[in-house]
């Protein structure tokens, strides 16, 4: 049999010749995903990229401007129409998380932890009554979301979890300190996991939702950090706090299991926010390579500064798909919490070396307060810490690809 020959019999189904559908770009959207990510980036580059620079500055956000993203509907992107939503899903979502990273960190961090961690556990686990009060307040902008996970003694180690609550009567008493909490200062309402079992380890955490202003629960001021400083957080602390039993999310003893799920979710938002830290450097030192004069012309006509940022392109390229990719199988209901480690892992550390290259194509401008590339630079290093950090990526990374090595 020819090639010729062996080419039409593969191409032919019961004798009926078929053609092999034509290929479209992977970055396609919808028209209401384009519609998303315009309106977006139109708000950002109009809305916030001319305050960014003060937000950083003056370590707060304009509650202004959190109610502008409020009407412009995007805390409820990705959750379905009853409850308030537009029913966008995850990749309309994290659009937006990158247009809004793409001029300022700070402010893609207050949105996608409030969508992702403060919103998304209480619409997928929480019970009637839970979603009935508090899922349309939190779309609707009437309440902030936050998530309490992280303690003094248990970051990357989240089932050394130290916080307690008990259950007297029908009410769950909570004790213990949470830190380093997005949101905390303007959230109206908080998720937190606490141990209900010692005895049964990761087993014995529960997860519960908490009203900011129940009696025994009180707020310290957080760390000066090095980047996204325009993002609020704080330390929560719990003395005694009683909260319906009602406000369990989900079975008892499962909230390890929640949380851990709910990070591979927030995972897809910070790879998008890191796509759009490392797009925000690149359009930046493109620009100004083009616009600075140097050695008798152009700086971008310097071979070694074309290189950096053709290797910034590729990288941020790579990282778009491993970002989107992730998001497209959660909005088709495929397993993706490895995709989202791969993405996250990959988008993150390309964002420290996209805006490292960029204060140096900047050169001592970079290096000053003035221009945003090192601004860029600090918030960027948050991405490959929070929900997770680049070395639990790789552990689970590294222990799905074992898994999949040992199943054959």
């Amino acid at each position: 049999m020819t090639d010729v020959a062996a080419s039409k019999e593969s191409h032919d189904l019961g004798h009926a010749e078929y053609e092999l559908p034509a290929i479209r770009h992977s970055f396609d959207f919808t028209e209401e995903q384009e519609m998303v990510r315009e309106m977006v980036e139109d708000f950002a580059r109009s809305e916030i990229a001319p305050i960014a620079h003060d937000i950083d500055e003056k370590h707060s956000f304009p509650r202004e401007k959190w109610d502008q993203i409020v009407e412009l509907g995007l805390p409820g992107i990705p959750f379905p129409e009853d409850v308030g939503g537009s029913d966008g899903g995850t990749l309309a979502y994290i659009l937006a998380v990158e247009e809004l990273a793409k001029v300022c960190g700070s402010t893609a961090l207050g949105y996608a932890a409030h969508v992702s961690l403060g919103t998304y556990p209480i619409w997928k686990w929480g019970g009637a009554e839970l979603r009935e009060l508090y899922v349309p307040k939190l779309i609707s902008g009437e309440y902030m979301g936050a998530y309490g996970l992280t303690e003094p003694g248990a970051g990357s180690d989240s089932g050394g979890t130290a916080t307690t609550a008990e259950l007297v009567g029908d009410e769950y008493v909570l004790n213990g300190r949470k830190c380093f909490i997005t949101n905390a200062n303007h959230a109206g309402v908080f998720i937190v996991t606490a141990v209900t079992d010692r005895s049964l380890g990761s087993k014995g955490i529960s997860a519960f939702v908490v009203p900011r202003d129940i009696e025994g629960f009180s707020l310290e001021p957080g760390e000066t950090k090095l980047g996204m400083r325009g993002s609020d957080w704080a330390s929560l602390v719990f003395q005694d706090a009683r909260i319906p039993r009602s406000h369990l999310l989900g079975p008892a003893g499962e909230g390890f299991s929640t949380f851990m799920k709910t990070l591979e979710g927030g995972r897809i938002s910070i790879g998008a926010l890191s796509l759009g830290l490392a797009e925000g450097a690149f359009e930046c030192a493109t620009k100004y390579a083009m616009e600075r004069e140097a050695f008798g012309g152009s700086l971008a006509d310097q071979q070694a500064v074309q290189f950096k940022l053709a290797d910034m392109r590729v990288q941020i390229e790579a990282a778009r798909h491993l970002v989107y990719h992730s998001a497209r199988l959660k909005d088709s209901g495929q397993s993706y919490g490895t995709q989202a480690s791969i993405g996250k892992l990959y988008a993150s550390e390309i964002a420290m070396k996209c805006t490292y290259e960029a204060i140096q194509i900047y050169g001592g401008y970079g290096y000053s307060r003035e221009y945003p590339v090192e601004r860029m630079w600090r918030d960027a290093k948050l991405c490959t810490i929070g929900e997770g950090t680049s070395e639990i990526q790789r552990l689970i990374i590294g222990r799905s690809v074992l898994k999949a090595a040992r199943s054959l």
